[in-house]
């Protein structure tokens, strides 16, 4: 067995080692190299630990070729021995977002559901440490906070990502030595995507900076997700505290630190109806406002038709269903109009 084979096979276990005998697994592979070694990792490890390892290929209907790959990939993971092996077919032409935003959402619903309909504890996500960095270096980029600089999480819900501490060179070299032929996305390298813009400089970026730099970046997630960790607690706390039926008491909210504030005014608006994809820091700076700056402003108008308005000491989010004259809004035109800006 090779040095690959065998930590990919190690990142399984020990991303898995919470489950017992008879608990099902599912593996998200698109026939690619990240996804095809970890599939066969699974299918090494799974047996033997007495779990039932199925997989789940995702066909996104891009190309006229894609349904062709699709059923490859799937013929793959069962040769692999998994089973049951579902190709699923979505509809990733539209959503906001952009195309990436789209097929990403159409692909995580098919596998949630897939999920359900199997009754796995886990589905196996091949995300390596190549991933994270070029995450993190997209969040940077885009001057977003620390929640989007903590790149991806290694588990949440039944989502497990066992290769974050992988480089995808290992993945690569796990396939050559088990005779396995990856599928090679042409995606991966079409400028016309953003990741695979950020994919091509990566090298460039590890040449001038010197060795080590997608490491980095994926350590700098590592511990930017502490941190985001620690203050969206703090936010919850703040939140409950400040909160009142229908309404937030602006003194608490006050005397709280303004990240933690802002935090909380954040998913207060998410709460009250406002998208996360729509929701910049120019909106929660002007609901911050209203609690910090208070000098008898008007309303602020938040994505998704949320209004915001302070009375009487208190902060009042109205969601758009209640706010009076909004039968008949038009969402379309207010989200198309929100994604014409930049995020903040």
């Amino acid at each position: 067995m090779s040095p690959a084979v065998a930590d990919v096979r190690t990142a399984v276990r020990r991303c898995l080692a919470d489950l017992g005998p008879g608990d099902a697994v599912l593996v998200a592979c698109s026939g690619g190299a990240d996804s095809l070694a970890l599939a066969a990792a699974a299918a090494f490890v799974g047996p033997r630990a007495g779990w039932a390892v199925g997989a789940v290929v995702v066909d996104h209907r891009w190309s006229p070729a894609s349904g062709e790959v699709a059923a490859a990939a799937g013929e793959a993971c069962r040769t692999l021995g998994l089973a049951p092996v579902d190709v699923v077919r979505v509809d990733a032409a539209t959503g906001r977002g952009g195309p990436e935003a789209a097929a990403r959402d159409a692909r995580y619903a098919a596998l949630e559901a897939a999920a359900r309909r199997h009754g796995a504890r886990a589905v196996l996500l091949g995300h390596t440490l190549d991933d994270q960095a070029e995450t993190v270096l997209l969040g940077l980029a885009r001057g977003s906070g620390t929640r989007s600089l903590a790149g991806m999480p290694a588990r949440r819900g039944p989502f497990r990502r066992p290769l974050l501490d992988l480089p995808r060179t290992a993945t690569v070299r796990a396939c050559a030595d088990q005779g396995l032929e990856p599928w090679h996305d042409p995606a991966n390298t079409d400028p016309a995507y953003t990741r695979s813009r950020v994919r091509a400089l990566m090298p460039q970026l590890e040449a001038a900076l010197g060795p080590g730099f997608a490491a980095a970046l994926a350590r700098t997630a590592a511990l930017a997700r502490e941190d985001a960790d620690a203050l969206d607690a703090q936010a919850g706390a703040l939140l409950a505290a400040a909160s009142d039926p229908g309404v937030l008491e602006v003194g608490v909210l006050a005397a709280a630190p303004d990240a933690v504030r802002r935090r909380a005014l954040r998913a207060a608006a998410r709460a009250a109806g406002s998208p996360a994809g729509a929701l910049g820091r120019r909106h929660v700076l002007a609901l911050d406002a209203l609690v910090t700056r208070w000098r008898g402003q008007g309303p602020v108008h938040l994505p998704g038709g949320v209004g915001a308005r302070r009375a009487c000491g208190r902060l009042v989010l109205v969601p758009a269903r209640d706010r009076p004259g909004d039968e008949g809004h038009d969402d379309a035109r207010d989200d198309a109009h929100d994604d014409a800006h930049d995020r903040e």
